[in-house]
């Protein structure tokens, strides 16, 4: 039977508290990643969102619980974090549709929907490019075996005519995604993200849309931190990220 043991789930608090979630203690566990792709998405009540690898559920909760009444529905490889999703859903009291299976090929009912946004939060690293994880879930959470250009190709499949797409991926990577939004997608947008002034930016949110015909924009980076370096053993948040991580505040995405 699927699932995790109740004694190997801590349950953390996302969100200043709003968001409940249970997490394995060893294995793959979500960080603030999840929480800032969420808060870039313009979702609008009444609206379907789509998410391909939902985990445990961490992004589509956040965005519920900054935009009410979201049809939501997550699509999720292995069995223990699909049935987490759906206790995590139950847990914070949200109607999010988990669907056990492969995003290259998903189950009938869902190639026959279209939604408005569809997210992801694919593996960070090639499979074998990175070293290997004890727990087979953290595993496939840091380099799956699906090619990068499978989830663009499943994204723009299920999207409606004007849809978003966001992604949230390495800034290394970011050339492959580019290359894989090509006669798919348009009106294409990356928000860099650097931990501090003067630093590269490790990670990058993509924006892409279905349809969308506006040029290319490369936004400066968001800064995550206050100060060059890291004083003290703290959080130092700037206080417009601080907002989207404790009060689920809207990611200021430039105009």
């Amino acid at each position: 039977m699927a699932g995790f043991e109740d004694t190997s789930l801590s349950q953390d608090a996302f969100l200043g508290g709003q968001v409940q979630l249970l997490q394995p203690k060893q294995g793959y566990r979500a960080g603030v990643d999840p929480v800032l792709l969420a808060a870039a998405i313009p979702a609008r009540s009444g609206e379907r969102v789509l998410e391909l690898g939902c985990g445990g559920g961490p992004a589509l909760l956040c965005l519920a619980a900054r935009v009410t009444d979201l049809n939501l529905t997550g699509v999720e490889l292995q069995a223990d974090y699909a049935d987490l999703a759906r206790r995590n859903a139950a847990l914070n009291d949200i109607d999010i549709a988990v669907v056990e299976g492969d995003l290259v090929e998903l189950p009938p009912m869902l190639r026959q929907q279209q939604f408005d946004h569809v997210i992801a939060n694919p593996p960070y690293y090639r499979a074998g490019a990175h070293s290997p994880a004890q727990d087979i879930g953290r595993q496939i959470a840091l380099g799956g075996a699906t090619e990068l250009d499978a989830w663009f190709d499943t994204a723009a499949r299920r999207l409606s005519h004007k849809g978003y797409l966001h992604m949230i991926q390495r800034a290394d990577r970011l050339p492959e995604m580019l290359g894989s939004c090509l006669d798919r997608l348009g009106s294409i947008e990356v928000l860099p993200l650097a931990a501090r002034v003067g630093r590269r930016a490790e990670l990058v949110i993509l924006r892409a849309r279905k349809g969308g015909r506006a040029g290319f924009r490369l936004h400066a980076p968001l800064i995550l931190h206050e100060g060059d370096t890291h004083l003290r053993d703290a959080e130092n948040y700037r206080p417009e990220i601080r907002a989207v991580l404790r009060a689920a505040n809207r990611l200021p995405w430039p105009d």
